[in-house]
């Protein structure tokens, strides 16, 4: 049985980086050591496909190709302008690719990061970057199942309701990981990828608890209410009865014995979403946003919210349940009555 450990996970990652930065100019190796001990891995990988972007077009496009970090001095404004121009549609091995303002903003953050460590560095003499404009960013309604949605989604996990004859076969093998898989989600919060680096033997199930790999890399503990506890006991004696429990194991399996990747579980989500609420487009993240919204509105304890989500600036999350708070406001307009018999 074909089984990615997290240590193996992580030499997976780290292999990947070093692919990727082989492909880059060595000065970036530098770079890369700096921002080691407050990076996360994955964040790492993208910033090594964001640059390796980056160095193509200026060797390809614009005929400045850079060898050393001083001949970063040697990009304009002007080029760092027609590079954004260029994010928004270009080509990859015959496919388009484009980047929204979200995109761009990504790849831009990720070249000014590499000219400040220059810069702070003293290795070049000022940072073009930091005038540069970034695309406005238009938010988005935040998406998120209201308590009846998520209902009806559990209720479609579990009976496989709407569901092809094919898909049905699927889900009939797969019904109690997959219950445990988006009650874990809705009741915890825990992020698509947390999910997926989960291991048995993270999980202290007497305690009600268990432990995840933030982003960035620190370990925190989680807790596990009735309805997780339960949908995941009943998914880790099934995978006794298989004889494919073991401590050291992946927590959610694939059809094939493997961890689940990220991508195979963004795929599950999706597939029981378009079922159940089929005018949201529903993601993994989406799920993350309907419990932070559901625990909001129990306690309204925004701090608590920041901190059980994981996240590390508490703006980040008024900025995300701002709706809700509109609403109580409105609300609140009706609270207090000054006329008798209204």
């Amino acid at each position: 049985m074909s089984k990615l450990s997290k240590n193996e996970l992580i030499v997976q990652k780290t292999q990947k980086l070093r692919a990727v930065l082989d492909t880059l100019p060595k000065f970036c190796l530098d770079f890369f050591r700096g921002i080691e001990q407050r990076t996360s891995l994955l964040t790492r990988i993208n910033y090594a496909y964001d640059l390796r972007l980056y160095f193509s077009f200026l060797d390809n496009d614009l005929g400045k190709p850079v060898s050393v970090a001083k001949e970063l001095q040697n990009v304009t404004m002007r080029d760092l302008e027609i590079y954004m121009q260029y994010l928004t549609l270009y080509y990859k091995d015959d496919l388009v690719i484009q980047n929204n303002e979200n995109g761009i903003a990504r790849k831009l953050s990720s070249i000014r990061s590499l000219y400040k460590y220059f810069y702070n560095k003293e290795i070049i003499d000022f940072n073009v970057t930091s005038k540069l404009t970034t695309p406005k960013i238009h938010e988005k309604p935040i998406l998120r199942l209201t308590n009846e949605e998520a209902e009806k989604l559990l209720h479609v996990v579990n009976t496989g309701y709407g569901l092809s004859s094919r898909q049905l076969a699927y889900q009939k093998k797969t019904k109690l990981r997959d219950i445990a898989v988006f009650t874990l989600l809705l009741t915890t919060g825990i992020r698509i990828s947390e999910l997926c680096a989960l291991d048995i033997s993270d999980f202290d199930f007497k305690a009600g608890q268990f432990k995840a790999l933030r982003k960035g890399g620190n370990e925190v503990f989680l807790y596990l209410g009735d309805e997780a506890d339960d949908a995941l006991g009943a998914y880790i004696e099934e995978r006794k009865e298989k004889s494919t429990y073991s401590l050291d194991s992946p927590l959610f399996l694939s059809m094939q014995n493997k961890r689940m990747s990220v991508r195979a579980l963004q795929e599950l989500v999706k597939k029981y979403a378009k079922i159940a609420v089929p005018l949201k487009n529903i993601s993994p993240h989406k799920l993350r946003s309907t419990y932070g919204t559901m625990l909001y509105q129990k306690t309204g304890d925004i701090y608590l919210v920041a901190d059980v989500l994981g996240h590390k600036d508490v703006n980040t999350t008024k900025k995300h349940y701002a709706a809700i708070d509109e609403q109580r406001r409105k609300d609140a307009a009706d609270i207090v009555k000054i006329k008798k018999n209204q």
